[in-house]
């Protein structure tokens, strides 16, 4: 946890309006828009107290929807200058070439994915500042800062793409598998993780939170490399051993390999740039956002078996790579002894018949039904931790969140 460098200032950090919202389900239909979540520009927060997930109007939640549309339109929008701003000043005309492939390398992977942690940053930017906060040059800053995030998943996914083998991401081809690409793709990920700092840098290092930033992100990757490496040793490739799946190694990996940075990363760093910088109430959040976390993690794992490539954008590869998923762990907790035999001689194969027997094992038990008891218990636990934690800070930021990923297809 980056150590606190600056007092609450302005009044950023104070206890702000506390009705909480109630969340909009998608139960019935459609995701709410990619971005959703906040109310619209100068709308206020409601009072009053807890409600069902089912009682949003359709006025309110149009109008959250066209203000998740403008918002992502905005941050789209500042990623030509996020471009321009690493490739076109350096001063170093004799590196011109290796210029121009970071130039490619950000723009085949930068965009195209649903940004919701830069998203995310942007809102709670705007949810937590104070009206002095709120001047162009902050806005931008918290852009640049968002798209500091977006790129430190590039950096992630680049790599994680090689180590897994996948074949595609966000609809086109994973960026090692283009052609004359291959494991230069490694170098190409250094220079995503790179990018991140340079962007920081010129952002914000006149501004008093930059050190917390810096280590903000310097822990989030140590950590989320933890859980990358976790995830690699308890599931090698060529080493299929189900007595290492275990919940307690799952929940640990997924809350080291993406909670940290998918969903505190994004909130702690607009808490740190309005001035709220004590544990207390970092770790309040923190107790929400990683719990957020891992329910993102299982209704990933959930779509790498059951859903649609052409919404997910990628092809799930999940069993064939021996992975420790949620299903597979579920799945272990109700076999029977010759359904455990089929589950060891056909997981972690590549050949596509043992791919179908597990999917079968899957849903001979039950588990898509499974998985929609998982989500509407966990959205509720969700909804009980930020009326508990989120006593000072704004529970929209973390209402937003939860229905952006409640009964998310992709």
């Amino acid at each position: 946890m980056p150590g606190a460098v600056v007092g609450r200032g302005g009044g950023a950090g104070g206890p702000r309006g506390s009705g909480l919202r109630a969340p909009a389900s998608p139960a019935g239909g459609g995701r709410s828009a990619p971005g959703g979540g906040r109310s619209a520009p100068g709308g206020g927060r409601g009072a009053g107290g807890r409600c069902g997930p089912l009682s949003v109007t359709m006025s309110g939640s149009g109008a959250r929807g066209a203000a998740a549309a403008a918002e992502r339109e905005e941050f789209l929008a500042f990623f030509p200058q996020v471009v321009r701003d690493l490739t076109e000043e350096l001063g170093h005309r004799e590196v011109g070439d290796a210029v121009a492939r970071l130039k490619e390398v950000l723009e085949y992977n930068g965009p195209g994915g649903k940004c919701n942690r830069g998203l995310t940053v942007l809102a709670a930017f705007r949810e937590l500042a104070a009206p002095e906060q709120r001047d162009p040059q902050s806005l931008r800053r918290a852009l640049a800062v968002g798209w500091c995030i977006e790129l430190f998943q590039a950096f992630f996914l680049v790599a994680d793409d090689i180590m897994d083998g996948s074949l595609t991401r966000r609809g086109q081809l994973c960026w090692y598998k283009k052609d004359g690409i291959g494991l230069d793709a490694i170098n190409d990920a250094f220079l995503l993780e790179s990018s991140v700092y340079r962007l920081l840098k010129k952002y914000c290092r006149e501004q008093p939170y930059y050190v917390n930033l810096l280590e903000l992100f310097l822990q989030t990757g140590y950590q989320t490399e933890l859980g990358q490496t976790l995830d690699l040793i308890t599931a090698p490739v060529s080493q299929v051993d189900l007595s290492r799946f275990s919940e307690q190694r799952y929940k640990t990996i997924v809350k080291y390999k993406t909670a940290f940075y998918s969903f505190y990363l994004p909130v702690a760093a607009a808490m740190y740039m309005t001035g709220i910088d004590s544990k207390e109430e970092h770790d309040n959040a923190k107790a929400i956002l990683l719990e957020m976390g891992e329910f993102f993690q299982i209704q990933d794992d959930y779509l790498d078996c059951f859903g649609d490539p052409e919404l997910t954008g990628k092809v799930g590869t999940d069993i064939q790579d021996n992975k420790c998923s949620w299903l597979v762990v579920e799945c272990l907790r109700r076999v029977t002894p010759d359904q455990r035999r089929i589950l060891e001689e056909n997981y972690g194969c590549k050949e596509p018949e043992k791919v179908a027997k597990v999917k079968e094992l899957y849903e001979s038990l039950g588990m898509r039904a499974a998985f929609q008891e998982y989500e509407e218990s966990s959205y509720q636990r969700l909804q009980d931790l930020i009326e508990k934690h989120a006593s000072r800070l704004p529970k929209e930021i973390f209402l937003g969140l939860a229905r952006k990923i409640y009964k998310r297809q992709k």
